[in-house]
C-alpha cells in the first residue's frame, strides 16, 4: 500500500484513456489495479450478473465504484466536480462517466439523458441513487430519476449491496480525501460486496413498486458486516 501502488496504474493507463481508444475497459483495468493498491480486500457473495445492464448499489465511498468497476467494466453517473480534476476529468469523461450537478435541474436531465443513451447503446452502467455517501446504516434518500429511466425503458437491474466493518472505509465528505488515504493506506480495509437477486420492471406494476424493491434490497442487514 503506497504512493506509488496508486499513481502508477493511474498514470499507465492515462494515454490511452485520454485519447478515448479504451474507455470502458480501461477503467476496469485501472479499478483492478487501483483497488489493492488501496489495501481494500474485496469478498464478492451471491453471483454478480454480467449480462445484466445496470447494476445499483448503496453508496459509502468513493472507493465503491472503484471496487465494483474492477468487477467489469461500466459507466456511471458522477459529481459535477471531477470535470475539473487534471488529466483525470478529461478520461473520465471519454469512459463512459456522465456527471451532474444534481443541485441544477437541467443538469440532472442531461445526466439521465446520456445515462439513457449509453444504455441504449448498449453500454453497462452502474448507478447510486442515494447520490452520495452515507455511515451505512441507512440508506439515504434516493434520486430515483436513473430507476425511473430504466423502468421506462423495460431493462433489467440487480442490486448490489455493500458493507465494511472498517469504520473508516466510509467516506461521507466530512474528510478530506488525503487523511482518508492515508488511512487506507496504513490499514487492511475488509469490503463486501452482496449481489442480491435481479429486478425486472416486468415485474412491478409502476415506477414506485419498482423502486420500493431497490429499497428493500439494499436496505442494511443485521447480517452485514459493519
Amino acid at each position: 500500500m503506497s504512493w506509488a501502488g496508486v499513481l502508477w496504474p493511474t498514470f499507465a493507463l492515462l494515454p490511452r484513456l485520454a485519447a478515448g481508444t479504451e474507455p470502458q475497459p480501461g477503467m476496469h483495468r485501472w479499478a483492478r489495479r487501483l483497488l489493492p493498491a488501496l489495501g481494500v480486500e474485496l469478498e464478492v457473495a451471491g453471483h454478480p450478473r454480467k449480462d445484466i445492464p445496470l447494476w445499483v448499489a448503496n453508496h459509502l465511498s468513493w472507493v465503491d465504484p472503484v471496487a465494483l468497476m474492477s468487477l467489469r467494466p461500466m459507466g456511471t453517473i458522477a459529481k459535477g466536480e471531477v470535470t475539473g480534476y487534471p488529466l483525470i476529468g478529461r478520461w473520465a469523461r471519454k469512459s463512459g462517466v456522465h456527471f451532474v450537478d444534481r443541485a441544477d435541474a437541467t443538469s440532472r436531465a442531461a445526466a439521465l439523458a446520456s445515462f439513457a443513451a449509453s444504455l441504449k447503446e448498449g453500454r453497462d452502467m452502474l448507478l447510486f441513487p442515494e447520490g452520495t455517501t452515507t455511515r451505512g446504516d441507512r440508506l439515504a434518500p434516493f434520486y430515483e430519476g436513473g430507476l425511473r429511466t430504466i423502468y421506462d425503458l423495460g431493462l433489467p437491474a440487480q442490486p448490489f449491496r455493500l458493507s465494511s466493518p472498517a469504520a473508516h472505509y466510509p467516506w461521507t465528505g466530512e474528510e478530506t480525501l488525503l487523511p482518508h488515504l492515508r488511512t487506507l493506506f496504513t490499514t487492511r480495509t475488509p469490503l463486501t460486496v452482496v449481489a442480491e437477486a435481479p429486478l425486472h420492471p416486468a415485474g412491478f406494476s409502476t415506477p414506485d413498486q419498482w423502486i420500493a424493491a431497490f429499497r428493500a434490497a439494499l436496505e442494511p442487514r443485521s447480517s452485514d458486516v459493519r
